[in-house]
C-alpha cells in the first residue's frame, strides 16, 4: 500500500475537495444553472465521486483495491470534464470559469494517473 497515513494526505483528494466546493458554489450562483436540476445534480455527483472514490479505495487497505477505486475516480473526472463543456455551451459558466475548472480537473486526472502508475509499479515488485 502507498505510504499515506490517511486519504486526506493525498493531493488528488485535496484538489477534488476544492473542486467540490467550487462546483457547488457555481451551481447555486447562476440562476439558470441552479434550475437545471438534471445537469446540476449530475455534475455535482461526478465531482463528489472523485473525492469519495479516492477515500473509499484508500480505506480498503489493499493496493489492488485502491488502484481499482482510483480508476473509478479517474473515470468520474472524465465525466466531469465532459459535463463541463455542456455547462459552458449552455452559458451556465463563463469562459474564465470553464478554463479554471478544466485546468483543475485535468490536474486531478493527471495526479490520479501518476498515483495509479506508482501503485501499479509497487504491485509489480511484489510479484
Amino acid at each position: 500500500m502507498a505510504k499515506f497515513n490517511s486519504f486526506e494526505e493525498i493531493i488528488a483528494w485535496q484538489k477534488a475537495r476544492e473542486l467540490n466546493k467550487t462546483i457547488y458554489y457555481l451551481t447555486n450562483l447562476n440562476n439558470a444553472f441552479s434550475k437545471d436540476f438534471g445537469l446540476k445534480d449530475q455534475i455535482r455527483r461526478c465531482s463528489i465521486s472523485i473525492s469519495s472514490n479516492i477515500a473509499e479505495g484508500f480505506e480498503r487497505q489493499t493496493t489492488k483495491e485502491f488502484i481499482r477505486f482510483l480508476y473509478i475516480a479517474k473515470a468520474s473526472a472524465g465525466e466531469f470534464r465532459s459535463q463541463l463543456y455542456i455547462c459552458f455551451d449552455l452559458n451556465y459558466i463563463t469562459k474564465s470559469e470553464f478554463d479554471k475548472l478544466n485546468l483543475k480537473i485535468t490536474d486531478i486526472s493527471k495526479l490520479l494517473s501518476g498515483l495509479i502508475k506508482y501503485l501499479d509499479e509497487l504491485e509489480s515488485k511484489k510479484s
